[in-house]
């Protein structure tokens, strides 16, 4: 009996780096700066991670799949120890920021979803 890990559909950093630039191919109405960096599930696959920096806040958004062999993503606003005031305007673009993440992680949820009925593992 073999020891290995599961064979579970991974999404890699260079898979979730072409998922993300496809989703910046359709034409955002701001732009945004996301990046992909590489991390490590509890027994050693790369599981992702997709981290919006936000302009109109000191802040990031981080996106990830719930678990290693998750389809359903999650996403995390970091925290701020102080209070944040904002003017309306910068508080509209704080909202179209959140709401532009809220799409992205859509996106890579349905993306995900296709790629492990894809894999034939699901």
């Amino acid at each position: 009996m073999s020891q290995d890990a599961p064979r579970v559909p991974v999404r890699t950093k260079n898979l979730l780096e072409e998922w993300v630039a496809e989703f910046l191919e359709q034409g955002q109405s701001q732009p945004i700066q996301v990046k992909v960096a590489i991390q490590d599930g509890s027994d050693g696959l790369d599981t992702g991670l997709v981290i919006m920096h936000l302009q109109n806040a000191p802040a990031d958004i981080y996106m990830q799949p719930r678990g290693i062999d998750e389809p359903e993503w999650e996403a995390t606003l970091s925290a701020r120890s102080d209070d944040l005031t904002l003017t309306p305007y910068a508080m509209a673009g704080l909202a179209a920021e959140v709401a532009l993440a809220s799409n992205l992680c859509t996106f890579l949820q349905f993306k995900s979803i296709e790629w492990d009925r894809m894999s034939g593992m699901r």
